[in-house]
Parts: structure tokens; sequence; C-alpha cells
């Protein structure tokens, strides 16, 4: 799959090698990211629980690309922003380790406030 760094490097190649950065302003590509996951969820719309269990595999292709669009966005708008992806993840990851303690939150939809 590659690092992130060397993903972010194939998508600003693609980018600039179409000169698309002049269209790249943050708002619309919050919007993209936007519009890119809602085509994930509507992947799932209307389905069931065992509907989509028993659809996964003819799904898993379209779930991939998809999300590789997901993806494309969240990683140009950290490249652009000037956002160290990992390093953000990492902080966030240990808020959220510290949000939600194993023993508090094991097995509990609740949000960290309600625990």
């Amino acid at each position: 799959m590659g690092t992130l760094q060397e993903l972010t490097g194939r998508i600003v190649a693609f980018r600039d090698a179409r000169d698309w950065k002049q269209f790249h302003k943050p708002k619309d590509m919050a919007l993209s990211l936007m519009l890119e996951s809602a085509e994930v969820a509507e992947l799932f719309q209307w389905k069931g629980d065992s509907e989509i269990e028993g659809s996964m595999s003819s799904l898993r292709g379209k779930l991939g690309r998809e999300l590789s669009d997901v993806l494309y966005w969240v990683l140009l708008m950290a490249n652009d922003s000037g956002v160290d992806l990992g390093a953000a993840f990492a902080e966030k990851m240990a808020e959220n380790e510290a949000k939600y303690p194993v023993d508090r939150a094991r097995g509990s939809s609740k949000k960290y406030s309600e625990l």
C-alpha cells in the first residue's frame, strides 16, 4: 500500500500533472471529502444488517474505491494545509484512549461523558 507520505506524493503528482491545484481551495476540498463520504454511506443506504453481511463480498470492490476517494481528499487536505497526519492521528488516538479507558468503555456504546 505504501506509507502516508508515498500515497500523498502520488496524489500530489496526479493533481499537479493535471494543473488542478488551482481548484483545490480548502472549502472545495472539504466539500469533496464530504461528497465522497456520502458515497460510502450510499452503499449501505436502505440495507439491513443481514443484507449488508450477505452482500459484503460484492460490495467490497465498490467500498474500496469509495474509501480510496475519501483517503485521496484526506491526504490532499492534510498535505496542502501542512498537517502531519501521522502525528495528528497519534495525538487523537491518545485523546481517545484517555476519554475511553478500557475498564469503563469495553462493550459500551456510550459517549465518553456518559461512562
